[in-house]
């Protein structure tokens, strides 16, 4: 497993080794050995799978309180991921780091607790699945706009029309600048 630091020194690409043949691939999407040794010593307590259209994009989520860490990756198909740094204290508050994930390539990406997450699907489908560090919990849900200028997130051309498609809770999504942030 290789593990790559990005411009936000938290979130981090991991590479997984893996192993193909003519009848396919393996890899291991997650062993607790492996990532303690590279330095992520995490405790996973729930896994989510979803499955999404060419054009959509969600985000970006956080929950201020029961904050989730997310080992994030693509089983079918591309998106590009982002996090975006919301820790007051961080020298890269307000920043963002943006990864293309896809089937093809295996990469993964871990999302800290503190950061806003968010993703846009650039193949015709794609099914996203993470591993989170805390329960969803509905009550803390945040959300911020995927569009917002203070942050001026580069998401891939949009496919419809120059808008993604996007869930009423994510176009209510508020701006950086009103968002409730971590300390």
């Amino acid at each position: 497993m290789k593990v790559i630091e990005t411009s936000i020194p938290d979130v981090r690409i991991i590479e997984p080794a893996v192993f193909g043949d003519a009848r396919g691939f393996f890899m291991e999407s997650w062993s607790r050995r492996t990532f303690a040794e590279a330095g992520l010593d995490l405790d996973f307590v729930q896994d989510n799978h979803s499955r999404s259209v060419q054009g959509t994009l969600r985000g970006l989520h956080y929950q201020i309180r029961q904050p989730q860490g997310k080992l994030v990756r693509v089983t079918v198909g591309a998106v590009f991921d982002v996090a975006v740094d919301l820790r007051r204290s961080s020298p890269t508050f307000g920043r963002w780091v943006g990864v293309e994930l896809t089937a093809e390539n295996h990469r993964q990406l871990w999302v800290p607790p503190g950061f806003g997450h968010g993703f846009y699907v650039t193949s015709d489908v794609a099914e996203f699945q993470y591993k989170c560090t805390d329960y969803y919990a509905p009550e803390h849900e945040r959300c911020i706009r995927w569009d917002d200028p203070d942050l001026g997130i580069e998401w891939p051309e949009c496919s419809i029309e120059g808008k993604p498609i996007v869930s009423d809770k994510d176009r209510l999504g508020v701006r950086f600048m009103h968002a409730e942030c971590y300390r």
